[in-house]
């Protein structure tokens, strides 16, 4: 659940339009100075909602879900109690608000430096250096906690999760695949949920690998389209990504190759898992989407990404796990 601060699961960039004003509505929500703020973006100026905007909190609906599905799977094996199911959402948000709350200190002065990011919280003042490193911290310590409340297998691991979700920020610096960075940061969420239920790995060994492979190959998908804007502020920078390496078209056609390794890794996930027809119609649902994704964003034409970015990815993780609960409850 960067480049300059591409975000995405925990991790990645912002697009879209924002929410603000009673109805709940999506539009355009401007900074201080009249500049046009990221997508997906809160209204309101109380220090929770500066927060929310910080991590980009409606974006945890592209990897919880997945954490979700774990935590399904392995509810065939461990029976779900209220109690896991609430650690295991506080643990993920926790996760996710480390790794982008880290990601947004890593890139703050590349975000001052980009027309896109500009408006995010610390470089224009919203929240200060130390309102920043006091709140991660504390999501650090949170999830260390959770973790230690799950079982000793998941406490175990925290540490390590904690450190590779962090240390995704600067793949950006030396890697062009640091979308399969961030992709195993999210990736992992899907292992996790089913650890946290079982305390256990799985049966067959291979179904938890698996399942991370599908999320990783997905987000990092995704994630190439999101790099595909700041093209031209990376090459400046001399920032590494898929776009910069092999242009707008070569990168497309890379993302085609993930989201179809990624579709493939959920078919063996729900073979692995014994997992029925429910969850297959979900997967077929997901791989529509991903098309019609792919259909809307095109080499020199970004008008409709934001439609491709957060309205399908957003239903894609939804529709998979919908058909995994389905398929456990009947």
């Amino acid at each position: 659940m960067p480049r300059p601060s591409r975000e995405s699961t925990p991790c990645g960039r912002s697009w879209g339009l924002s929410s603000e004003g009673g109805g709940g509505g999506w539009r355009r929500v401007e900074d201080g100075e009249g500049g046009r703020r990221e997508g997906q973006t809160l209204g309101g100026g109380s220090l929770l909602i500066r927060y929310a905007n910080f991590v980009k909190l409606p974006h945890t609906v592209f990897a919880l879900p997945f954490a979700l599905l774990g935590l399904v799977v392995g509810s065939r094996q461990t029976a779900l109690t209220w109690r896991t199911l609430g650690l295991v959402i506080l643990a993920f948000t926790c996760a996710r608000f480390v790794a982008l709350g880290f990601n947004r200190i890593a890139d703050r002065a590349l975000d001052a430096r980009n027309p896109r990011t500009r408006a995010r919280e610390l470089p224009t003042g919203r929240l200060t250096l130390t309102q920043a490193w006091v709140a991660v911290a504390l999501a650090a310590l949170l999830f260390l906690g959770t973790a230690w409340a799950l079982n000793p297998l998941c406490f175990a691991l925290a540490p390590i999760a904690l450190v590779f979700i962090s240390a995704y920020s600067y793949a950006k610096r030396f890697t062009a695949w640091s979308h399969l960075w961030l992709g195993l940061a999210d990736g992992i969420a899907t292992p996790a949920g089913y650890l946290a239920m079982t305390g256990r790995w799985s049966e067959p060994w291979w179904l938890l690998p698996i399942g991370a492979l599908a999320v990783t190959f997905w987000v990092g998908g995704f994630d190439v389209f999101y790099a595909l804007p700041d093209e031209a502020f990376d090459r400046a920078e001399r920032l590494e990504s898929l776009v910069v390496r092999l242009g707008q078209a070569g990168a497309i056609q890379v993302a085609k190759v993930l989201h179809g390794l990624a579709l493939v890794a959920l078919l063996a996930f729900g073979i692995g898992a014994g997992l029925g027809a429910a969850y297959y119609v979900g997967v077929a649902v997901g791989a529509g989407l991903i098309a019609w994704e792919h259909q809307l964003v095109r080499p020199g034409d970004l008008s409709r990404l934001n439609a491709a970015f957060f309205t399908a990815n957003g239903i894609v993780s939804i529709v998979v796990f919908l058909g995994a609960l389905v398929d456990r409850l009947t």
